[in-house]
């Protein structure tokens, strides 16, 4: 007699390796995949997902930018996931939005493109805040550059 124990086991080890070989067989991108096992586009587009979701595009692309003018300055890391994943630096990551898949045509894909390719609506800020939600005073030292959509963008 199975005790109820090793049933529920067998059935949650069926589901986990139908779930697996069901991605498998579909094919999924990697855009699916755990943030530590992405490109720096996806790594980049899955930041902007949780940080500037539903922001004009403009702001998406800027969020993008910020990041990767911190890569580019000596006070920052000097790659893309040293920058997102530097502690405390984004709220994305402290609040796992930095894992949830995005879909491979989404806009926060396209706006990481760009930011790549060299768009910068921030004109070389490193930071950027939403006025309504900030609570670090230090932020408000920054000199604002730009308002794009709900954030603040400063240096």
């Amino acid at each position: 007699m199975r005790t109820r124990k090793s049933i529920k086991t067998k059935k949650l080890l069926i589901m986990i390796f139908s779930i697996i070989a069901l991605s498998v067989i579909s094919g999924q991108s990697s855009f699916g995949a755990p943030a530590g096992q992405v490109s720096d586009l996806q790594l980049l587009a899955r930041a902007i997902n949780g940080e500037a979701r539903g922001e004009p595009y403009e702001g998406q692309v800027a969020v993008g930018a910020v990041i990767l003018n911190r890569v580019k300055s000596s006070s920052f890391p000097n790659s893309i996931a040293g920058v997102i994943y530097q502690p405390g630096a984004f709220t994305a990551v402290s609040d796992g939005q930095i894992n949830v898949a995005i879909d491979p045509k989404s806009t926060v894909v396209k706006a990481a493109q760009d930011a790549l390719n060299g768009w910068d609506p921030t004109y070389g800020c490193l930071y950027y805040w939403n006025p309504a939600t900030a609570t670090s005073k230090w932020i408000w030292s920054r000199k604002i550059i730009v308002k794009i959509g709900k954030h603040n963008f400063g240096k």
